[in-house]
Order: C-alpha cells, then sequence, then structure tokens
C-alpha cells in the first residue's frame, strides 16, 4: 500500500511547536499597512495558533493523526 502525502500547502502554512500546538503566520501584513494600528500591526507579527474547533483538521491534514 502506498504511504499517504502530506497536503503540500498546510505542509508550509503550518508549524507543530514541541508541545505539539499548530502555529501560523496571521494574514493582512503584506500591503496597505499605512490605515492599520502599530498595535494590530505588532500583534499581527506574533504567531497564531490553531483553535481547537480547527484543530483535528489540521492535524489530519499534516498527517498527525
Amino acid at each position: 500500500m502506498p504511504k499517504v502525502k502530506t497536503n503540500s500547502s498546510a505542509k508550509k502554512r503550518f508549524k507543530v511547536t514541541g508541545t505539539g500546538e499548530i502555529t501560523f503566520q496571521k494574514a493582512f501584513k503584506r500591503h496597505i499597512l499605512t490605515k492599520k494600528t502599530k498595535k494590530r500591526k505588532r500583534n499581527m507579527r506574533m504567531k497564531g495558533i490553531v483553535g481547537a474547533p480547527n484543530k483535528d483538521f489540521v492535524q489530519r491534514l499534516l498527517r498527525l493523526k
């Protein structure tokens, strides 16, 4: 039986931390930044953590489950 492939797009977008949390880079940080507040841009610099409702789905894409 062949190996099951990991979803390539998910592989590029998500990273798994040592504690098992799945992180991602937040959106809306590429352009049109002048109208966004400093606070908003600073928060977009931080990594996002996948929440409980989506965690099972992302784990399935990454073949962690």
